[in-house]
C-alpha cells in the first residue's frame, strides 16, 4: 500500500508539468521571422493564450479562460493575415 501511495503522490506532483502541446507557426519574410503560438497551461483547451514573437520580443495578443477554440481561431486568423501580407508560414511540431 505504501508503494501505491508513493506512486500516487509522485503522479500528483508531476501533473502540473503535463500540459497540452502548444501550437506553433513560424512565418518568414526574407530574413525576418515571426512566431505565432497558442500556449496551453494544462491538458485542457483553456486557459490558453496566443503569443506573437518578433525581434523586439514576445507579446500576448489574446487570452481565453472559458471559451474553447478561441485561441486557435485567433492564431489561425493571424497566420492567414501574415500570409496575405506575403509571409511564408509553416506549422512547427513542438515537443
Amino acid at each position: 500500500m505504501k508503494t501505491f501511495s508513493t506512486l500516487f503522490t509522485l503522479l500528483l506532483l508531476a501533473a502540473p508539468a503535463m500540459a497540452k502541446t502548444n501550437l506553433m507557426t513560424e512565418c518568414r519574410y526574407g530574413e525576418q521571422l515571426r512566431v505565432i503560438e497558442v500556449v496551453y497551461s494544462s491538458e485542457a483547451a483553456v486557459p490558453c493564450e496566443v503569443t506573437y514573437t518578433k525581434e523586439t520580443g514576445t507579446e500576448v495578443l489574446w487570452r481565453a479562460y472559458n471559451q474553447e477554440g478561441y485561441c486557435e481561431e485567433k492564431a489561425s486568423s493571424l497566420v492567414s493575415k501574415q500570409q496575405e501580407w506575403g509571409w511564408q508560414c509553416q506549422e512547427v511540431n513542438t515537443p
